[in-house]
C-alpha cells in the first residue's frame, strides 16, 4: 500500500524547519496567536501542519516566542520543543537576534540613512504607540537604523534594522519623521490597502540556533503585489 503523501497547507510558506524550530513567512492579515477576534491564528495552522506531516497523535507542542502585527508580513519563528522555547525567548529578550525589515513609504526621509531614537509611550485603549523625542513618563527607549535602498515610481523602499523591540516601533518612528508606511491608516498614511495590509515586511532574521548553536540566516520574500514586486 502506497504511503500517504503530505502537502503543505495552502498559503503556509515554511522557510525553515528542524526538530526544534519552524520558521514561517507570515501573510498580512494572519494573527500569530489567538486573540479576542476568535480568528484562526497562525500558531494553530502550524500545529495542524506538524500533526499531519508527522502523523502525530494527540496535541502538538508549539511555543510562540515573538509576534508580528496582524497587517505586517514576514518571518515568524516558533519553537517545536519545550527545550527550545525558553532559549528562544531568552534570545529575543536579550536582543540577540538581528531583525531587518522592509518598509514602503511615500515621503522620503530627509537623510539617505540615519539612526532614529525616540521614547515610545503606548496607549492601550487606542492600541497605538507615540514616539517622543524626549523621555516622558512610562515611556521606553526605541532605536532603529534605516536606509533608503530603492526609489520606486511613487514610493521609497527603506531597509530598517531594529535595535529595540517596542510596540508598533517602526510604524510609529517612521511616522514621527513624516514617513508613514503605505496603507497604515493608524499611523497617518492617507488611505488603506484594499486587503487591510500595510507595506511593512519582516525581511530577514539572523540568530544562533538555540539548541544546535549554529547560525541561522532566514530571508522571506514579500507578498505578491504590484508595489512589493517592484521592490524586488
Amino acid at each position: 500500500m502506497a504511503s500517504k503523501t503530505f502537502s503543505t497547507p495552502k498559503n503556509l510558506q515554511v522557510l525553515f524547519e528542524d526538530n526544534h524550530l519552524i520558521a514561517i513567512n507570515k501573510r498580512p492579515g494572519d494573527i500569530v496567536q489567538g486573540d479576542k477576534t476568535g480568528d484562526l491564528p497562525l500558531s494553530e495552522v502550524v500545529k495542524q501542519y506538524i500533526k499531519e506531516k508527522y502523523n502525530k497523535p494527540g496535541n502538538v507542542y508549539l511555543g510562540v516566542a515573538h509576534r508580528l502585527d496582524r497587517p505586517t508580513s514576514g518571518i515568524v519563528v516558533f519553537a517545536k520543543t519545550s527545550k527550545a522555547l525558553p532559549r528562544l525567548n531568552k534570545l529575543f529578550a536579550e536582543k540577540a537576534a538581528k531583525k531587518t525589515y522592509w518598509a514602503v513609504v511615500k515621503n522620503p526621509p530627509e537623510k539617505q540613512q540615519d539612526t532614529l531614537t525616540h521614547w515610545m509611550k503606548r496607549n492601550t485603549k487606542q492600541n497605538k504607540s507615540y514616539a517622543n523625542l524626549k523621555e516622558v513618563s512610562d515611556s521606553k527607549k526605541a532605536v532603529l537604523d534605516y536606509r533608503i535602498i530603492k526609489k520606486l515610481d511613487n514610493f521609497f523602499l527603506l531597509e530598517v534594522d531594529l535595535k529595540t523591540g517596542r510596540h508598533h516601533q517602526i510604524r510609529s518612528q517612521l511616522t514621527a519623521i513624516g514617513c508613514p508606511i503605505k496603507g497604515d491608516l493608524k499611523y497617518g498614511f492617507d488611505r488603506s490597502n484594499k486587503d487591510g495590509s500595510i507595506h511593512l515586511h519582516a525581511r530577514r532574521l539572523s540568530f544562533i540556533h538555540p539548541v544546535k548553536k549554529e547560525m541561522l540566516d532566514l530571508v522571506a520574500s514579500p507578498p505578491d503585489d504590484i508595489v512589493w514586486n517592484a521592490c524586488c
